[in-house]
């Protein structure tokens, strides 16, 4: 298998990349990310997910626990209430973070945990012991399932268990075994998962609704219209197949500095919120279309921090909302509601290809301090405005959801003469008093995107 730093990075595959090093951040961070990839076959969802271990960092658990437990908070029945001290007496160990499979027929004994037949066998010492089993084990890591639509289908139990897994964070498994009591065990573990729709049994909000909306993100994994990424996947593939016969290529270095930049980048962002204003807007998005799931807009929020951390940017932009936000609703709403709730959003910034966070170091921010009231810039005028109408940022999005038949037309902000709610005010300055300078496309300045004019005078946001 190919490793994952040697994948072709397209078009159709770019925010399956982005979500999955987003995901191991977010692990990082003691926060599961849960990912569903959907696509047809063939175009290398399975492929990324399970490569994806290859950046994978170190975890430090207990040494020889089969729970993986964190020494400074261990959980698991032999552990759990150690002091550090005792912790630490026991010794540690550093293992690379789980990445564990759950195959279609697997039993729940295999899944959850069972009886340990080889203690409670032992003639010297015969004990009764639970051994636990894939999803304790990958606690504080991944767990794939591929085709997630077809076991949801044929599998209700250990969909039921996973319901449990990931309906909340951390998430919990309960082992049930004649003879001995009932153990609960929490486990932060980050469920990833690949499906086909176009197959049977179809799509997995159609099969089971409550199972689809525990995954934060959906991905429709597309493919690529352009030649020359295909000729590099060829030229990939004919260079494993000499490869084969001659010698792998040594990826290690690379690898482990990868893995280097997932801690550093873990680590320094680690303290990343949201802005108050940010995040009414997120709020005025679930009152305004009567969203059904919580989890949608905590998926939203999330995720946003997770997309500046990975672009390493000190300040959440809304250019990050608005990247994960068709993610995080598309198996959530219909797609009218969608279209609408995206045509709300103001124009996407232009970022052409987004480049892994391990192909080159992002620049770095220049910070410049705020200017005074005065120097801001004044609402559009009426041409300006015009122009806004005709750049809509749903041909983009449309696209990407395959609704180019609908009505596109973007609801582009009025002027200030429409503005009916003096109670919003420009947000104030971060607490340092500095603000990002816009070095790219991607980060442009909030005032430049016209985000003070949306909570100022749309009145499509207005409960």
């Amino acid at each position: 298998m190919k490793n994952y730093l040697q994948l072709a990075r397209h078009e159709g595959n770019e925010s399956l990349f982005d979500t999955v090093e987003m995901a191991v951040i977010s692990t990082m961070w003691g926060v599961p990310l849960h990912l569903h990839a959907e696509g047809l076959r063939g175009t290398g969802k399975t492929t990324i997910m399970r490569t994806a271990r290859d950046i994978f960092p170190k975890i430090t658990r207990i040494k020889g626990c089969l729970y993986n437990c964190d020494p400074a908070n261990p959980h698991c029945p032999q552990h759990k209430g150690l002091s550090p001290a005792e912790a630490a007496a026991l010794g540690t160990e550093e293992i690379p973070m789980p990445f564990l499979e759950i195959s279609h027929s697997a039993k729940i004994g295999t899944i959850v945990g069972s009886i340990d037949l080889a203690k409670i066998t032992d003639a010297a010492n015969p004990t009764a012991a639970i051994l636990p089993g894939v999803i304790p084990q990958a606690h504080r890591g991944v767990i794939f399932i591929d085709e997630i639509n077809r076991l949801a289908d044929t599998s209700p139990e250990l969909t039921d268990v996973l319901l449990d897994v990931m309906g909340t964070k951390p998430g919990r498994v309960q082992i049930e075994e004649t003879g001995l009591p009932v153990v609960e065990i929490p486990v932060q573990v980050s469920v990833w998962a690949a499906s086909n729709p176009d197959e049977e049994p179809g799509p997995l909000q159609e099969i089971r609704r409550q199972l689809a909306d525990r995954f934060d993100l959906l991905i429709d994994m597309g493919r690529t219209h352009d030649a020359d990424a295909i000729a590099e996947i060829l030229r990939q593939s004919s260079h494993m197949r000499k490869y084969e016969k001659d010698k792998q290529p040594d990826f290690s270095a690379r690898n482990q500095k990868a893995r280097k930049d997932m801690e550093v980048i873990a680590t320094r962002y680690a303290g990343l919120d949201l802005p108050d204003f940010l995040r009414n807007y997120i709020a005025r998005i679930y009152v305004k279309y009567d969203l059904e799931s919580f989890r949608a807009i905590e998926a939203i929020q999330h995720s946003a921090l997770l997309n500046c951390a990975l672009k390493r940017r000190d300040t959440v932009l809304v250019s990050d909302i608005i990247k994960v936000m068709p993610l995080a609703l598309r198996h959530r709403v219909d797609s009218e509601t969608l279209t609408k709730i995206m045509n709300s959003t103001p124009d996407s910034p232009t970022s052409g290809r987004m480049a892994s966070p391990f192909e080159s170091a992002a620049p770095q921010q220049e910070y410049i301090t705020p200017a005074p009231a005065a120097a801001v810039p004044s609402a559009p005028t009426a041409a300006e405005s015009t122009k806004a109408k005709n750049k809509s940022f749903m041909k983009p999005v449309l696209s990407f959801l395959g609704l180019k038949g609908q009505n596109t037309q973007s609801s582009a902000l009025p002027d200030d003469t429409a503005n009916t709610d003096t109670s919003l005010q420009q947000p104030a300055a971060p607490p340092d008093g500095q603000r990002p300078v816009n070095n790219s496309g991607d980060a442009k300045r909030l005032n430049e995107i016209g985000l003070d004019d949306l909570f100022k005078t749309d009145r499509t946001l207005n409960p």
